[in-house]
């Protein structure tokens, strides 16, 4: 029969009367075996390695032959049966009840597993008789190990309700109540180990390896997931089958092929066995290993090349198991009751075939060897399985102490799998079993390290812990101190596809590449990152701005005219100059005052007139310097009633030319209604306009100090708005119509008879004055920052030196250099006059 499996199959014989079930082909035997009240049966992979013999299609097949002893596994087997004894001795827990045991090899195949499930269910008897129906051959399966097994054998036995607890057995997928209802496990699932180290250690960029099982997909979609939600990037994802050979090689490949240094390797230990060797052969080393419970504390992977690649691995493990006398018993007591004197290597069948003893011959290797026990790991999973199937058993009969079990009661499985989900006890080794609504136990592990310990042997030291039924805060504790790496490093290694970004850059992700990799672009100015690995920049306040290493906004620089800057003093020195002109001309005249040249054209407007251009090249000064709200208002009214008061006075002497003019003709009485009384109060009376514009002004919307923000992104222009741009511009549109309306007077009376003919002069500066200020209007306009008010000071500047060399120049030139002609006669023109 296909697989040698043995099935049940209701057949109506030719002779017989009555139909009659009987099994199909040869039946399965365990391959250790003990009768009982109750029958616990037990699936375990004790040789690693299976043989198809050759199918000719002609006769029966013969059985697989299994080979490799897993001593892992044969001790889990031990264990078992050890429990099972203690059990049998005890007289407080099932004191009248007896325990069996039936347990198979199903030599890690999927095959042989469902060979073994089938025949824990039917049993070895050929015949079932004429109800093809009975009772399950076992009360509860223990076992497998992996999970890809287990879920063979939960699927095979869960419609018969057949309780599977399984010690090692971690893929989630089996927490599925609806897929999965009568199968426990005394260890958690995949889902706590598959997250727990995923962002402990900072690591964004890794690499994953998966057996290509149930347990690897389903654990490593875990994973993945967990990955994904953390931010962290996987470089590959390779899976293969250790019936693979081929696409291990591709595996390797990628692996030598790959950036990331820590690899994630969730793989039963047979698969990691494979990988281990193939990556020996391609000397692959330097990588970060992070293991499974399924092969990280494996003593199959202790080879002497192991060490080189494997050195410094870091994965979740089972605890050590604490069975008091086990070491013991795995030498002694085991060799005497699990196997008959004449069969050494395996108890007798009910056939009694000789052939089955010579087969497993190679278990006696084993028999004075128990130096694994200290490490074993699973065993005290093993242990727990049988005590709750014994406490779920002991409720079920009610047993008491003096009474012992009511031996009436007929045991079903599914009454077995109603109890185990009440259990709930401490067993010897001082563990709480209990199991969740998922069938699994509280997920507690030992974060393990490996490291070579003083005498140069492997060690699986053990550097943390995890507890999942602990608050969240405190289920992972770990001890990074005390870690070694690979490589024999004492640093926790670097794994990602780019180097982290320092304060100052931001992350800009690489086309067709994960998030993680990335290039680190400087942060753009006027805006930070004050963070490692900032995935924006942040634009500093209005204020504000970045530094030169763009980590910090720092005030902008506020930016005025100095009076300490260069252009500042420049700019004072000229205005100081001409104070000092206008004085010395003032005092020049004072002296002279007597003089016809001085006393022409009313010496009195001429003093007027230097004193008004002294406040203009003064008024210059408050231009410069910080501005605030009262040297906002005072520069530019100064400034307006300052210049009016002097073009008010050009004005009026260019008036006294025009009308001295008309007096000297005859009949004419004009120079009586424009006297020294009405030229002050012409001059008063021009200036009080200006006056009532800048009191208008500064009541309505005076200037005031403003940051410019707009004109520089990185620095701050502090000017002075003018507040009313009407204000402004009546102040400005005043002084020009004074001064073109005293250009177009001077332009008139330029041609009049007179040696000394002041309105040519005053005609010159009034066109310097109006070319200045036409040039001033786009000039201002365009200026950016404080040479705004460089550009308005040079024109206050240009316009008054043009007014003082112009109109007072010729007369310092006949005062100092030509004294001969101030005299009243030249001035009358009543001598010859030379031309000037």
């Amino acid at each position: 029969m296909p697989f040698h499996m043995a099935l049940l199959l209701c057949a109506i014989m030719a002779k017989a009367e009555k139909p009659v079930c009987q099994i199909i082909g040869a039946p399965a035997f365990p391959l250790l075996s003990k009768e009982g009240d109750v029958i616990i049966g037990g699936a375990f992979s004790i040789h690693s390695k299976i043989t198809e013999p050759p199918t000719n299609f002609t006769e029966t097949p013969q059985p697989p032959i299994c080979s490799s002893v897993n001593l892992r596994e044969f001790r889990f087997a031990q264990t078992m049966i050890f429990a099972i004894e203690e059990i049998n001795k005890s007289d407080t827990l099932l004191p009248n009840i007896s325990i069996g045991y039936r347990i198979y090899d199903n030599c890690g195949s999927s095959l042989t597993s469902m060979r073994a499930a089938m025949a824990l269910m039917n049993g070895d008897e050929l015949t079932v008789g004429e109800i093809c129906s009975k009772q399950s051959a076992v009360h509860a399966i223990i076992g497998m190990s992996e999970s890809s097994a287990t879920i063979v054998l939960s699927r095979t036995t869960g419609p018969f309700k057949i309780p599977v607890i399984s010690h090692s057995a971690t893929c989630e997928c089996l927490s599925s109540r609806k897929e999965f209802p009568s199968f426990f496990r005394t260890i958690g699932s995949d889902y706590y180990q598959s997250r727990a180290l995923v962002k402990y250690f900072g690591w964004s960029w890794v690499g994953a390896v998966r057996s290509d099982s149930d347990y690897g997909n389903n654990g490593m979609a875990i994973f993945l997931k967990a990955a994904q939600e953390e931010g962290i990037c996987v470089e590959y994802s390779e899976k293969f089958d250790r019936t693979e050979p081929e696409k291990l090689l591709k595996v390797v490949d990628v692996i030598k092929r790959g950036t990331a240094k820590v690899v994630v390797a969730f793989l039963a230990h047979v698969e990691m066995d494979n990988l281990l060797f193939q990556m020996s052969l391609q000397n692959i080393t330097g990588l970060q290993m992070i293991g499974v419970e399924a092969w990280i504390t494996a003593n199959s992977l202790l080879t002497p090349t192991s060490y080189s690649i494997l050195g410094g691995s870091l994965g979740f493990a089972v605890s050590k198991a604490s069975l008091d006398g086990f070491a013991n018993y795995v030498v002694g007591e085991f060799w005497e009751t699990a196997f008959r004197p004449e069969c050494p290597a395996i108890k007798l069948n009910i056939f009694g075939d000789q052939n089955l003893c010579n087969e497993h011959q190679d278990l006696l290797e084993f028999k004075d060897d128990n130096e694994d026990v200290p490490e074993l790991r699973y065993s005290s999973n093993i242990y727990k399985a049988i005590y709750a199937v014994a406490h779920a058993i002991n409720s079920f009969l009610r047993c008491t102490s003096p009474h012992g079990c009511d031996k009436d009661w007929k045991i079903e499985p599914w009454e077995v799998v109603e109890f185990l989900k009440k259990v709930n006890f401490t067993a010897r080794t001082g563990d709480q079993v209990w199991f969740d609504s998922t069938g699994a136990a509280a997920a507690m592990y030992e974060v393990v390290n490996w490291q070579l310990g003083p005498d140069g042997d492997v060690q699986f030291k053990p550097v943390g812990f995890y507890d999942a039924s602990l608050p969240a805060g405190q289920r992972f504790n770990l001890r990074p101190e005390i870690i070694v790496w690979a490589g024999g490093k004492t640093q926790v290694p670097l794994s990602v596809c780019s180097n982290s970004c320092p304060p100052g850059t931001r992350k800009a992700p690489q086309k067709g590449k994960p998030i993680c990799c990335y290039d680190c672009v400087a942060c753009a100015d006027g805006e930070i990152s004050n963070l490692t690995d900032s995935n924006n920049c942040e634009v500093c306040p209005g204020e504000y701005w970045s530094n030169a290493e763009r980590n910090k906004c720092v005030l902008k620089l506020v930016e005025f005219l100095l009076f300490t800057e260069v252009m500042g003093i420049v700019l004072v020195f000229f205005s100081l100059f001409g104070v000092f002109l206008t004085v010395l001309v003032a005092v020049l005249f004072m002296i002279k005052r007597d003089t016809p040249i001085v006393k022409a054209n009313n010496s009195e407007l001429s003093f007027l007139l230097l004193f008004s251009l002294k406040l203009c090249f003064l008024c210059s000064l408050t231009f410069i310097g910080q501005p605030s709200e009262w040297s906002c208002m005072l520069r530019h009214t100064a400034f307006g009633i300052t210049f009016v008061l002097c073009i008010s006075c050009v004005l009026g002497k260019t008036l006294v030319v025009l009308m001295a003019f008309r007096a000297t003709l005859p009949g004419s009485n004009v120079m009586k209604w424009f006297g020294p009384t009405q030229q002050r109060l012409s001059v008063l009376a021009l200036t009080l306009i200006q006056v009532i514009i800048c009191v208008i002004w500064l009541t309505t919307a005076p200037p005031f100090p403003y940051k410019n923000l707009q004109l520089y992104k990185e620095k701050i222009i502090l000017e002075c708005s003018v507040g009313s741009a009407v204000g402004f511009w009546a102040v400005l549109g005043y002084i020009g119509l004074l001064a073109v309306l005293c250009f177009v007077l001077a332009f008139l009376a330029r041609k009049l008879p007179d040696n000394f003919n002041e309105a040519k002069f005053i005609t010159f500066s009034m066109l310097i004055f109006c070319a200045v200020w036409i040039t001033f209007i786009p000039a201002y306009v365009s200026s950016p920052g404080k040479f705004t008010v460089a550009v308005e000071i040079f024109a206050i500047l240009a316009s008054s030196f043009g007014l003082l060399f112009c109109i007072f120049a010729p007369k310092c030139y006949i005062i100092i250099l030509k004294p001969e002609l101030n005299t009243k006669k030249h001035l009358m023109g009543k001598m010859p006059s030379k031309s000037l």
